[in-house]
């Protein structure tokens, strides 16, 4: 197993210490869904939600959450991200919607948090502008789908897991 990075050599929390690794192109993908009645997620697919748009809300959340990782993780470091993109998938046979963020730079360090960061507020905005017509709804599971670039490899679940959630 690999060492944990975030953790000095006393055992305290630190942030890493990026300034003599190479700058390349990284990308990562992540993904959250949020379940709910059928009733809910026709509110949403339909556009008659009575606070708007819910997608478009919970994509723009999603996009600047990203943009804000550094001051929400504690140890992250502050990126300057050339792309964010979240996407919204109404699944109505599993009564569900999907995210998929991806964040890309180029830099010393990779965006696995930052996808997720976007993932995971979109979804909480989703739950946000729902919540006064149903209370039950459930967030997860999160996780990362790929990451690109960096000394650490390429990573990807297997393409039979995607989507299934």
């Amino acid at each position: 197993m690999t060492e944990l990075t975030h953790i000095n050599a006393s055992g305290e929390a630190n942030m890493v210490d990026v300034s003599e690794k190479a700058e390349t192109v990284r990308e990562a993908k992540a993904e959250a869904f949020v379940t709910m009645s059928d009733q809910t997620l026709q509110l949403i697919v339909s556009g008659q939600h009575h606070k708007g748009d819910v997608f478009a809300t919970a994509r723009i959340a999603g996009i600047q959450a990203a943009k804000k990782t550094w001051d929400l993780i504690p140890l992250c470091h502050p990126l300057l991200l050339s792309k964010v993109e979240v996407q919204l998938e109404a699944q109505p046979e599993l009564n569900r919607v999907r995210i998929v963020s991806t964040c890309k730079l180029a830099g010393k360090t990779g965006v696995e948090m930052e996808a997720l960061t976007a993932a995971s507020v979109a979804a909480l905005t989703i739950y946000d502008m729902c919540k006064a017509v149903q209370k039950d709804m459930v967030i997860g599971p999160i996780r990362l789908l790929e990451k690109r670039g960096g000394k650490s490899g390429d990573f990807q679940v297997s393409t039979a897991d995607q989507g299934e959630g």
